[in-house]
């Protein structure tokens, strides 16, 4: 019958050393086509493990002084797959219980016949075959399962690697993961693994390691990342759930390239109109002088005298938006921003009485000086304070404050205006662009914010607008502090 089934004539070990019990292990097992190896001791037993590779090891708990119940537990955790049976010669629930927990396929008990024992073998090699057939076939899937992930890992990294974008992940404590060939290029790393490695102890670069810095934090989408060599990058940042993060670059120097190009070129032809307008303007003021004018034709010298004032005042906006980007700052000193607001509250009042908008603001007792062009702090003060008298309607609201956050100074200037849609958003700070949902009637250059962003930028701070259609606009400035040391003062 164990013939049938094993038809190499499977090998059983006996790890018996009564003389009697193992003669009649033997007989009844060759009786059925089994081949027998016997191991009195223990190095016999290990020395049997090693060469013959049995199929079925059987166990006296007899052996060598009782300890065959602890032999089943010792072989069976070293070979966890390999079926044992035990020979106890007194039986007992809690025996069979703790064998079983074991491992153990089964146990035999006196009295014995060659049947039983045949019986017993057979049964605990067929179920052994099951267990390896499915072991087999469980770990065919497994490795299938794993080429097939390895393959995808191998086109992934070869993706990355032809990227010509440069990409960086970094795992929950800003260690590196993945640098690809362009980020590398960009940096001019030439290790090509740097797996486990903090970032800051092989990247120097200020504005990456301030954007890694910032995270999730960070309030501005897109970043960018300058080089001494005048390269720059635009870095947006990811945050990947379980992983860390993940920091992809785009080269945009040939872009920052044709915007330089561009604001030369409107710097110049803004600067050439100045004079011509001024004449302009000059003679058409001239005109009642040299004889009577009628009524219509006031009202058209009048029109006349307010498009060039419009038209001026666009090309003054240009070219001071010309001399911030270009870093022409002029004379930098401290500058009170608590002074600079009571002095753009001042300049707006007429319209703010006009259209009856409650002003409120909210101050520390003391704010805090920051140090930077006090022109181009009250230019900034005056253009989100008058854009949000501008757009906030008869009766609405205007509230200001002032915050500190460590060494920096938050002001923010929150209006009960239509609000900015969504898709605007990111593009309010550029030149020239007006919400689409601005009034007709309401008139604008679209370079207010355009200047304000470029003050901050000069003055190292942040810009951005939180925003929801109907409920109005909060833009929020946050500038450095002045410090001495690490002493930030605090006095105004």
């Amino acid at each position: 019958m164990g013939a049938t089934h094993m038809p190499d004539f499977a090998l059983i070990l006996l790890v018996i050393d009564e003389v009697q019990v193992q003669s009649l292990f033997e007989r009844a097992l060759q009786a059925g086509s089994y081949r027998v190896s016997v191991a009195a001791d223990r190095s016999s037993l290990d020395r049997s493990l090693q060469d013959a590779s049995p199929a079925l090891v059987i166990i006296s708990d007899k052996f060598s002084n009782n300890s065959g119940v602890d032999l089943c537990g010792s072989l069976l955790d070293r070979f966890p797959t390999l079926p044992v049976l035990l020979f106890a010669s007194s039986g007992s629930i809690d025996l069979l219980r703790q064998v079983i927990q074991m491992g153990v396929s089964d146990c035999l008990f006196p009295p014995l016949n060659p049947g039983a024992i045949s019986q017993a073998v057979e049964k605990a090699l067929i179920k052994a075959q099951r267990i390896g057939d499915w072991t087999r076939r469980e770990v065919k899937i497994t490795t299938a399962s794993l080429v097939q992930k390895v393959n995808e890992l191998q086109k992934l990294e070869t993706i990355f690697d032809h990227f010509q974008d440069g990409v960086i992940i970094l795992d929950s404590h800003e260690k590196l993961l993945l640098v690809n060939p362009a980020a590398r290029q960009a940096f001019g790393l030439k290790d090509r693994n740097f797996s486990g490695r903090v970032v800051k102890d092989v990247f120097s670069n200020q504005d990456l390691l301030g954007i890694i810095s910032l995270g999730v934090t960070n309030p501005l989408k897109y970043n960018e990342i300058n080089f001494d060599d005048k390269r720059v990058y635009s870095a947006q940042y990811s945050e990947i759930p379980g992983i860390g993060m993940a920091l992809t670059m785009q080269n945009i120097t040939y872009l920052k390239q044709i915007e330089q190009m561009k604001n030369d070129f409107v710097s110049t032809v803004s600067h050439d109109l100045r004079s011509p307008l001024t004449a302009i303007l000059g003679y058409v003021e001239l005109l009642d002088r040299v004889g009577p004018i009628n009524v219509q034709q006031k009202d058209f010298i009048h029109r006349v005298q307010s498009s060039v004032q419009d038209i001026t005042a666009l090309i003054n906006d240009l070219l001071e938006l010309g001399r911030i980007e270009a870093g022409f700052s002029g004379q930098a000193d401290t500058v009170s921003m608590e002074a600079a607001l009571k002095y753009a509250l001042k300049n707006f009042q007429l319209q703010i009485t006009e259209k009856k908008i409650t002003v409120r603001t909210q101050l520390p007792k003391k704010v805090p000086l920051i140090y930077g062009n006090p022109v181009q702090i009250r230019q900034l003060l005056d253009n989100l304070l008058g854009n949000a008298v501008k757009y906030t309607p008869t009766g609405g609201f205007v509230t200001m404050s002032f915050s500190i956050d460590g060494g920096q100074l938050i002001f923010k200037i929150t209006d009960t205006g239509p609000g900015i849609p969504l898709l605007d958003q990111p593009h309010i700070f550029e030149k020239f662009y007006r919400a689409s949902n601005v009034p007709p009637k309401v008139s604008g250059s679209g370079l207010g914010l355009a200047i304000v962003r470029s003050i901050v930028d000069a003055h190292h701070g942040r810009i951005w607008v939180d925003s929801a259609l109907g409920k109005g606009s909060t833009f929020v400035v946050v500038l450095p502090l002045i410090k001495t040391g690490q002493l930030t003062i605090v006095e105004s």
